[in-house]
């Protein structure tokens, strides 16, 4: 085997103040800069086979744009579209490229970034040397919690798509009281691949958690959340040279959250204390674990891709025309407050716009094996049970999942958990995958891992 090569850079992405920023069910604009956002890339190569992985602050990008990074990036360098992984943190303040529920893509802020998303994978494979990789893991199950909750009898979750019940809430703020408890459990393990240069210096780490993001800041606040504080931390702890890279990806952490309803008081409330809490916590159980390392000069490195072809669930003929009905009385100008009323007109809206949509999705599967170290990457916000379940059935190997890689559909729930209802599975453009999506996803991601 050969020795294997590694480069590792960052481009700064941080939009202007005005920039749209989507995540929520409206837009806000960008008023203040608390932290710079960035692209960051890591680019191994070895036996002939190159791969890039770019994670950067943004919370959704679509195919339609990664796709077009991808070929630019293939004119470059001759990487592959096949081997190039481009990821979404999910931080909920940044600049929107995309259009989601009534929140618009800020299109000039676009353009410039799918320039920056080529210009940090290029940097970094220009930057191509001997290298050293390892693999970590740290459980760290402090901070990520289930955000679906089981309600007493006497609380009636109402759904605002189909006017029906829920068996569930997410996010139960204001009516605590109500809880039994939570659903389903969280995938608690931290995992990064760790990178050296031939002279042991620090060149990447590359971490994943599952958690959804954390979100202490005021609307119009632009921040890398704890992805960016991790970054920061884990730098500074190991005291690394400017050229370090520090990365944190988000795993399957689609119904995970931080905000915990049955122990508010567990952390601080202040604006950024949170992120900076976790960040760093996080970066200290990185650093601690670093000494039991087994490192790897050589190594192989393997990389593909497949779609696979996936249904779209379209509103019913008499839930579309009375959407129409409701939306022909509403000024959606005026939805400046999300309350129940304006959610049924929101969802409303989405099943004109869902309606519209193709009938089928090509869904991009991809896979990285690097020596026993092998990453997943699917294209959306699953749950922590695929995660768990993909970790289970690959028992032997180092292996996590990094999502809202290389395309954006929203929500992919577990069948059972869209029958129980819940604000990620209610029927919408970023909840609409037929109800065996995530099965015959997760069955063809280890079909493809298996094959490598």
């Amino acid at each position: 085997m050969e020795k294997i090569k590694a480069g590792a850079a960052k481009v700064d992405i941080t939009p202007p103040l005005g920039t749209i920023i989507n995540g929520d069910f409206v837009n806000h604009y960008a008023r203040s800069i608390h932290d710079p956002l960035y692209a960051r890339s890591l680019v191994l190569a070895c036996n002939g086979v190159t791969v890039a992985i770019c994670v950067v602050d943004i919370c959704a990008m679509k195919r339609s744009l990664l796709d077009e990074v991808k070929l630019k990036v293939l004119q470059v360098t001759g990487i592959p579209p096949a081997n190039i992984l481009i990821s979404s943190t999910h931080t909920h303040a940044a600049g929107s490229v995309e259009s989601l529920l009534l929140g618009a893509a800020d299109l000039p802020y676009r353009q410039q970034l799918l320039a920056k998303l080529v210009q940090s994978i290029v940097a970094a494979y220009q930057l191509l040397a001997d290298a050293r990789i390892a693999f970590g893991a740290v459980d760290a199950p402090e901070y990520v919690l289930c955000r679906r909750y089981q309600m007493k009898d006497e609380y009636q979750a109402h759904n605002p798509v189909t006017g029906e019940l829920d068996q569930l809430k997410t996010n139960p703020f204001g009516v605590e009281d109500a809880i039994i408890g939570p659903t389903s459990q969280p995938d608690t393990q931290l995992c990064y691949i760790a990178v050296k240069n031939d002279k042991d210096e620090w060149l990447s780490i590359l971490a994943n958690y599952s958690l959804h993001y954390v979100g202490d800041w005021e609307n119009g606040t632009i921040t890398a959340d704890y992805f960016g504080e991790f970054s920061r931390h884990l730098a500074n702890k190991l005291n690394a040279p400017d050229h370090f890279i520090a990365v944190m990806s988000n795993g399957t952490s689609g119904e995970i959250n931080i905000w915990d309803f049955l122990n508010p008081e567990k952390f601080p409330r202040e604006n950024f204390k949170k992120c900076a809490l976790i960040g760093e916590a996080l970066a200290e159980k990185v650093f601690l674990s670093l000494a039991n390392l087994e490192w790897q000069t050589a190594s192989s490195l393997v990389a593909d891709q497949q779609d696979l072809t996936i249904n779209i669930r379209k509103p019913l003929a008499t839930a579309l025309a009375a959407a129409k009905q409701s939306i022909a009385k509403i000024d959606f100008e005026t939805l400046h407050k999300i309350d129940f009323d304006a959610l049924k007109y929101l969802y409303a809206r989405e099943q004109i716009l869902l309606d519209e949509l193709p009938d089928t999705i090509a869904f991009p599967i991809q896979a990285f094996k690097i020596g026993n170290m092998v990453i997943g990457a699917l294209g959306g916000e699953f749950f922590a049970e695929t995660g768990l379940k993909l970790k289970k059935e690959l028992a032997g190997l180092n292996y996590f999942t990094i999502t809202l890689a290389n395309d954006y559909v929203g929500y992919v729930c577990p069948e059972h958990e869209i029958e129980k209802g819940g604000y990620e599975t209610w029927l919408c453009r970023t909840s609409c995958l037929d109800t065996s999506a995530e099965r015959n996803i997760r069955t063809q991601l280890l079909t493809l891992i298996r094959s490598l």
